[in-house]
């Protein structure tokens, strides 16, 4: 009941954030607080309007003051909608410039935890009842490596796996970043979809990747880790492997239905070198469980020969089982750690993997990040330094396999890498090269 004049002179005291929040109440308010004459005063605090004038001897600018023209020649929500729009570009600017520098080993930005803050990005996952009923999960644990950030999600208020349909991840940036104080919940945000997961049927579609006393963990391409309780089958916790390359667009510049969309690579074509796209690949891999690194390496100058692809996917050997001065330990004893608010454990074999391939060009190639296990393999040790049980890690997608043998040392207590390949697929390889192997 109270007059539009008077709710106008209130939502004039009003600052962006809470203007945007005011506008969701009902559609009256939603009206009023599109008012451009409210928005232009917070636009010219913020950003100074200015106009160009143009001289015989040069180029000058003035700052010019936006009147009743401004005001009445623009459709209600204008300069709303342009003092979002200039603050996202502010935003953005500064993160480019963040992720401008790269890392010679990883060939990914040096800076991208520092990007993120800037941007005020967090994550959330949203579990999908067969109903139709949402569960929005807010708080995530980051654990940030070279090449990855690891997010844990744990609750007391899990829904039970059965009647859930769909898990979603999504990345949340907050309209209006503030950067003298972190961003608020209740603010006005924007998702951006970065992966979304089927989750009927969980213990027969997805791969069992290990389990301890308490828990059984289950994994879904990309990077989704689900911990059961081994007792009631309920949801223990949820943990997401993010792999840098491309992270910042997935997690911003889509939109809260549809996955952002990369634009293709375009191959540069090299009529001289006959082998083109079969040399001069770099690996940087890390091997972790998201707080503890068990092995972290570069190898460069990786290569196939023609002779080395079979089956639509070209071998790379980055150690070799005959070639015994490349093998690799690994640090520490090599298991998945994870919390909840009463109980916490270790899953024994079970890591998260980084893959960051680089092409000849130090452009990232083929990137993942991943949990896996190790299995006991039924074959015995040939080889004569190393005599103890053999166990293989593999993991694979639509662009290519990992697949990694170790030899556990029962003297020593360690395990060590004996074998290394990665297979890549050859319509990638002629995607990004243009070539046709």
């Amino acid at each position: 009941s109270m007059p539009s004049e008077m709710l106008m002179k209130i939502f004039s005291y009003l600052d962006a954030a809470s203007l945007l929040c005011v506008g969701c109440v009902n559609k009256r308010f939603y009206h009023l607080a599109n008012d451009n004459a409210i928005w232009l005063k917070i636009y010219s605090s913020c950003f100074q309007p200015k106009r160009t004038i143009w001289k015989m001897q040069s180029e000058q600018t003035e700052t010019v003051s936006l009147g009743c023209t401004a005001l009445h020649d623009r459709k209600p929500g204008y300069w709303k909608k342009e003092y979002i729009l200039k603050q996202i570009a502010a935003v953005k600017t500064r993160v480019m410039r963040l992720v401008k520098p790269v890392d010679p080993y990883t060939g990914l930005p040096c800076k991208n935890k520092e990007a993120m803050k800037v941007s005020g990005l967090s994550w959330i996952i949203v579990l999908k009842e067969k109903n139709g009923k949402e569960h929005v999960m807010e708080k995530a644990n980051p654990s940030f490596k070279d090449t990855s950030v690891t997010l844990l999600w744990h609750s007391t208020d899990w829904p039970c796996i059965d009647v859930l349909s769909t898990l979603k991840l999504f990345g949340v940036t907050p309209l209006l970043p503030d950067q003298s104080r972190a961003p608020s919940k209740n603010g006005p945000r924007r998702r951006s979809l970065v992966a979304e997961y089927h989750l009927a049927n969980l213990t027969e579609s997805s791969v069992a990747v290990g389990a301890d006393k308490l828990v059984r963990l289950f994994s879904l391409n990309p990077g989704l880790l689900v911990g059961l309780w081994k007792e009631k089958n309920e949801i223990a916790f949820v943990m997401v492997s993010l792999h840098y390359h491309q992270l910042l667009e997935r997690s911003t510049l889509g939109s809260a239905t549809v996955q952002y969309t990369f634009p293709p690579n375009e191959p540069v074509l090299d009529d001289i070198d006959p082998e083109y796209g079969l040399h001069d690949y770099n690996l940087h891999l890390d091997m972790h469980s998201g707080s503890c690194t068990y092995l972290c390496g570069t190898f460069k100058s990786l290569f196939c020969r023609k002779g080395d692809i079979e089956n639509g996917y070209l071998r790379l050997t980055v150690v070799s089982i005959k070639d015994n001065t490349k093998h690799l330990p690994l640090t520490g004893t090599v298991g998945l750690s994870w919390e909840t608010d009463v109980f916490k454990g270790n899953v024994k074999g079970c890591y998260v993997m980084d893959v960051t391939l680089l092409d000849e060009t130090g452009k990232p190639f083929w990137c993942f990040s991943a949990p896996v296990y190790m299995e006991l393999s039924s074959k015995a040790s040939s080889l004569y330094d190393y005599m103890g049980h053999i166990y293989t890690t593999d993991y694979a997608d639509s662009e290519g396999k990992v697949c990694v043998e170790l030899i556990w040392l029962e003297e020593t207590k360690e395990y060590f890498i004996v074998n290394l390949v990665l297979y890549i697929s050859t319509k990638k390889v002629n995607n990004w090269y243009g070539t046709n192997y």
